[in-house]
């Protein structure tokens, strides 16, 4: 067990669980095609449960979250020595979770011509584009997320440490409540580390990974930790 270890694994599976279920209701010719919103929504809060619950069985804290371990180092207790051991640990369990994503529903991206719903398993995208609006919303969606996992947190545990179904059913209503305009990203690492992978793979008919974009669900996320923790810690 080691903070490594228990990061890179619960991010990874993380994104297997989260881009899998997008996977499979955006594909063509999957069994829950068309399944809709809350089928993602409930989909990434149990990705968020098992990866949360694995990191901290195997040695991390269930960040799983760049943005989550940057303002808790910052503003919380969270040991700054780890910063780069998390950081490097999540992305790379993210890139490593959307190419097993991507080699359980290959036969599904062939069959799917739309490139848009290609590029929406790996990574997030706005509904109406707008470079402010949308950064506003990834700001105001992960104050909620590191704000509620802090104020949930168990009396006397330590801020570095999140627990795992508090989390999940706060993704959840996040998700339910405030995914609409933008996905809701709120982690950088769950963005840009499957965005990375659709850059990278061999996907068939795919388009460009939409770069222009990819600062937006980073800055967020970031943004919107710093002010969580900095106000939870105030107060």
């Amino acid at each position: 067990m080691s903070p490594f270890l228990g990061e890179f694994t619960g991010t990874a599976l993380l994104i297997i669980m989260g881009d899998g279920v997008v996977a499979n209701v955006v594909l063509n010719k999957t069994k829950g095609n068309n399944s809709g919103w809350i089928v993602i929504t409930f989909g990434w809060a149990m990705a968020v449960f098992l990866g949360v619950y694995a990191s901290t069985k195997l040695g991390g804290s269930g960040h799983l979250n760049p943005a989550v371990t940057l303002a808790l180092t910052a503003f919380g207790d969270f040991d700054s020595s780890q910063l780069v051991t998390y950081i490097t640990a999540q992305f790379a369990g993210a890139i490593t979770g959307a190419i097993l994503v991507w080699l359980a529903y290959k036969q599904h991206f062939t069959a799917t011509e739309d490139k848009d719903l290609k590029l929406a398993v790996f990574c997030t995208a706005p509904a109406i584009r707008n470079t402010t609006h949308n950064l506003i919303t990834e700001v105001i969606a992960t104050f909620v997320l590191l704000f509620g996992a802090l104020a949930m947190s168990p009396a006397g545990s330590s801020l570095g440490t999140l627990d795992a179904l508090p989390v999940a059913l706060l993704v959840l209503g996040i998700g339910l409540s405030l995914g609409g305009p933008t996905g809701y990203a709120i982690n950088p690492a769950r963005d840009l580390g499957p965005r990375i992978a659709h850059f990278i793979l061999p996907i068939s008919e795919k388009k460009d990974s939409d770069w222009s974009y990819s600062w937006i669900p980073v800055a967020g996320p970031i943004l919107g930790a710093l002010a969580a923790a900095y106000l939870f810690n105030l107060l």
